[in-house]
């Protein structure tokens, strides 16, 4: 990733916990072409998602763990990067826990990270610099 992301994710429904086989999934969402490819071309999945739209799930071309995804609302111009497969995933925690109603009991959410139950309004959460960017990528600005 070349630049900062738009916006991370702490996901916590159950096809994200059934999906990374944890408790939640953590992404950063950034625009496709701030992401350098280093290993090989990314083999690429369809695959079902909960909504019923799907996703693009990229898989490094060598030990095929799942890199970033696609889905359909946002397309192929933003990828959710599995921020636990970077070399310092420490550096991007989660700037919002969504589908809280479905986290694992035992999770403790951090005092000061906004939680939301189901999805939100990204409006009312994102920094205006990623929703400047975002109006960019849409072709709004």
């Amino acid at each position: 990733m070349r630049t900062a992301p738009l916006f991370v994710h702490c996901c916590h429904c159950r096809w994200c916990q059934r999906e990374s086989g944890a408790s939640f999934a953590l992404n950063a969402m950034i625009e496709a072409d701030r992401v350098d490819v280093l290993g090989g071309e990314p083999l690429v999945v369809d695959t079902p998602s909960e909504s019923g739209k799907g996703q693009r799930i990229a898989r490094c071309p060598r030990c095929h763990i799942a890199v970033w995804s696609n889905y359909a609302g946002a397309g192929p111009r933003v990828h959710f990067v599995r921020v636990g497969t970077l070399d310092d995933p420490d550096a991007l925690p989660p700037d919002i826990h969504i589908f809280t109603a479905s986290k694992q009991p035992w999770v403790q959410l951090p005092a000061g990270v906004p939680a939301v139950p189901e999805y939100y309004d990204r409006r009312q959460y994102w920094p205006a610099e990623s929703l400047q960017r975002r109006d960019v990528l849409l072709g709004r600005a």
